[in-house]
């Protein structure tokens, strides 16, 4: 893919490189890697784990943080003082989190997959997400208004 750039000297042409397909994702600036996520929110879903089998269980209630209708934090940068079950995502804990959806771009880059067509860094918009329906946009509530002991009410039947 070619990007033409405009500048008083004149134009010339820059490839446009898609650094996800050549780095490791230990390999990634910290910007890289911020820009994979994909902004579906379900990472920030409050999750179950069943004492005896430590099977974890999404449900449909999301972090107070998080703003429902862009899947975003509301507090990205202070989130981890914030929230004392929110966790930083790395490359040494990524294969220990097996809750993330299997659309998680840093799952999949993990597992040696393509970003999906649908990706924003392949669409160039943060829509594209919302689009597929593999957000939380569409049935999260927040927390902050579901009491503790409601939380098993609201497992999602997929586990998604």
């Amino acid at each position: 893919m070619l990007n033409i750039i405009c500048n008083l000297a004149g134009v010339r042409n820059i490839e446009k490189v898609n650094f996800w397909e050549f780095k490791t994702l230990g390999q990634m600036t910290h910007a890289e890697w911020e820009s994979l996520c994909d902004g579906c929110g379900l990472c920030c879903l409050v999750k179950i784990e069943d004492e005896d089998s430590g099977e974890i269980f999404n449900t449909s209630v999301s972090c107070a943080q998080l703003d429902i209708e862009t899947c975003r934090c509301g507090n990205y940068e202070t989130r981890l003082n914030n929230v004392e079950m929110c966790l930083q995502l790395t490359i040494e804990n990524l294969p220990l989190l097996k809750w993330l959806p299997e659309s998680c771009a840093y799952k999949r880059l993990f597992n040696g997959k393509n970003l999906p067509q649908w990706h924003p860094l392949i669409t160039g918009t943060k829509d594209t997400v919302h689009d597929t329906g593999l957000t939380a946009k569409w049935f999260a509530q927040s927390e902050e208004f579901i009491h503790p002991d409601q939380l098993t009410d609201f497992v999602l039947s997929d586990n998604k």
